[in-house]
């Protein structure tokens, strides 16, 4: 999860953090950093700067104390008898003390990353999303070879071991590597967990797992801002955080593998158990013999080719469904790191801040699902994309005694793309085919995390212009609009098995219109689930 940059700030936050002054950053998808660097020195000694129009002490350096001295000796005044800005400077060579006012230790108090060290703040978080891309784009066609469930929970395993031993990082390059491992984890548990019960549950039931899935997240970041208040040290959050994926590895003997996913390979005996136990559990009768003699056709016969990311820009039909997907996750990641992290202005308590912007997604979520029980997926993304992006252009027109109705209008282009983020998981899978489902969606999983990571670059934009960033993401918005009417409809058909099923449901004319089922192995895969 993405957190806002200064949302958890502390009492300096608004000063620059190049002086030393209290700044924050993300150095966790669901942790939250900051700092306040204080250089213990004599107010003889520090450097004057101007901060928001006032006078302040710089923080990370200060005029040479044996120069001052000698002219203090001597009797010179500053600003009367001394130029400052010509004097002699140095930087904290006796260390900093931090502000505990708000958290007790964090990553920057723990190894000094402020002053000439504070690049590796921003630095921290785009390797964790270096992490994350890697993770996304190995894992899915690792899933689709090997399994959803191996996959599902080898990255559980990674990413909570790795987060535990996160906490005895002896150096920030140490942590580094180690937070690269752990981002490897992050992302790709999630999309296998998604596309494992998307393929286990059909229809209703499968859109009932997207409001699940979404509403968990955003239920658990609502109680992070409430674990950190509580616990204010870095090192005990990270505990705490990795704690439930040691908890979920003994569902191993609970979830099954995959049927499509099995069916795709050949693996028809398997697939067939599976759905027998189902049957039996859920009090149905399954029919003698499940498969036998139909998902052994022609056309749709288990390939021996193994699929790959190069599957998705051979063929013109995938290639174009792939950019186009592509371009989409973009926008709802750009969009959603960019108004996640511009969101310190909700509240003076970061805690409260935080919230608030958790808040927001659970709306979002519900009314995703809603879209997906009754809305073609294209009309879905198109209205959703219409309103965040209107909703961004209009903060520049909004004036400037009228604060409230601006946050009101960015909270509301991040519930636009928190719940076109949420449409897209289920839109992405049900276009792509078996063999190719966890590829695809962790690819475009993989996109849009170049988008999370330079979406704080799109925030310095405000230097040029206060409501640029708003511009930019804006017309993103409405690129992806323009993008999505050429996708296919996927609204109320089966799940492709092959990709010639997939390249079949391109031809769909209307967004509404429902087909048959374009094979009987899926009506009867569809009918078992």
């Amino acid at each position: 999860m993405l957190v806002p940059k200064d949302q958890m700030r502390g009492r300096d936050g608004d000063r620059d953090p190049g002086e030393g002054a209290t700044a924050v950053t993300d150095v966790l998808p669901s942790h939250i950093v900051s700092w306040a660097a204080v250089c213990p020195h004599t107010l003889a000694g520090s450097r004057a700067l101007v901060v928001d129009g006032k006078q302040e002490l710089s923080r990370c350096s200060r005029y040479s104390l044996d120069v001052v001295r000698n002219l203090s000796a001597q009797g010179f005044l500053p600003g009367r008898d001394v130029n400052l800005t010509d004097l002699e400077q140095e930087s904290c060579v006796d260390g900093w003390s931090y502000s505990k006012d708000i958290y007790q230790s964090t990553l920057v108090s723990e190894f000094d990353l402020v002053c000439s060290e504070q690049w590796k703040k921003p630095f921290t978080s785009t390797v964790f999303y270096l992490g994350v891309l890697s993770g996304s784009f190995f894992s899915g066609t690792i899933s689709d070879r090997f399994g959803r469930k191996p996959v599902l929970f080898m990255t559980i395993g990674v990413q909570a071991i790795f987060t535990l031993v996160a906490i005895f990082s002896p150096s920030w390059v140490v942590f580094v590597i180690l937070f690269f491992l752990i981002g490897l984890g992050h992302n790709s548990n999630y999309v296998s967990a998604f596309v494992l019960g998307s393929e286990i549950l059909t229809g209703k039931v499968r859109v009932l797992l997207s409001l699940g899935i979404t509403l968990s997240y955003a239920v658990g970041y609502m109680f992070l801002p409430l674990f950190a208040y509580f616990l204010r040290d870095w090192t005990s959050l990270m505990l705490v955080l990795s704690l439930p994926g040691f908890l979920y590895l003994p569902l191993w003997w609970f979830i099954p593998e995959s049927p499509r996913w099995l069916l795709s390979q050949g693996r028809a005996d398997e697939a067939e158990a599976i759905l027998r136990k189902a049957a039996k559990k859920n009090k149905v009768e399954a029919p003698q013999p499940i498969f036998d003699g139909v998902h052994l056709q022609s056309d749709e016969a288990p390939s021996q080719e193994h699929y790959n990311v190069f599957t998705l820009v051979r063929n013109a039909g995938l290639r174009n469904i792939t950019v186009i997907l592509s371009l989409l996750w973009f926008t709802m990641s750009t969009g959603y790191a960019g108004l996640s992290l511009n969101t310190s202005q909700l509240h003076t308590d970061p805690y409260i801040s935080c919230f608030i912007s958790a808040a927001v997604e659970v709306p979002a979520y519900i009314s995703s699902w809603l879209a997906l029980q009754y809305l073609p997926r294209r009309l879905a993304v198109i209205c959703i994309m219409v309103l965040g992006g209107a909703s961004l252009y209009s903060i520049q027109l909004v004036p400037q005694d009228l604060s409230g109705l601006s946050m009101t209008l960015e909270m509301v282009g991040k519930f636009g793309v928190t719940a076109g983020f949420s449409l897209m998981y289920v839109y992405t899978a049900e276009l792509y085919p078996t063999a190719l489902r966890n590829t695809a969606t962790g690819t475009c999983s993989a996109v849009s995390r170049v988008g999370s990571c330079i979406a704080p670059f799109i925030l310095e934009l405000s230097v040029y212009s206060k409501y640029l960033p708003q511009i930019v993401l804006g017309t993103l918005c409405f690129l992806a609009v323009f993008a999505s009417i050429f996708l296919p409809e996927s609204f109320g058909q089966p799940l492709p098995q092959t990709i010639q099923q997939m390249q079949k449901r391109e031809r769909i004319k209307c967004p509404c219109m429902k087909r048959k089922a374009n094979s009987k192995s899926v009506v009867m895969l569809e009918s078992q689930l």
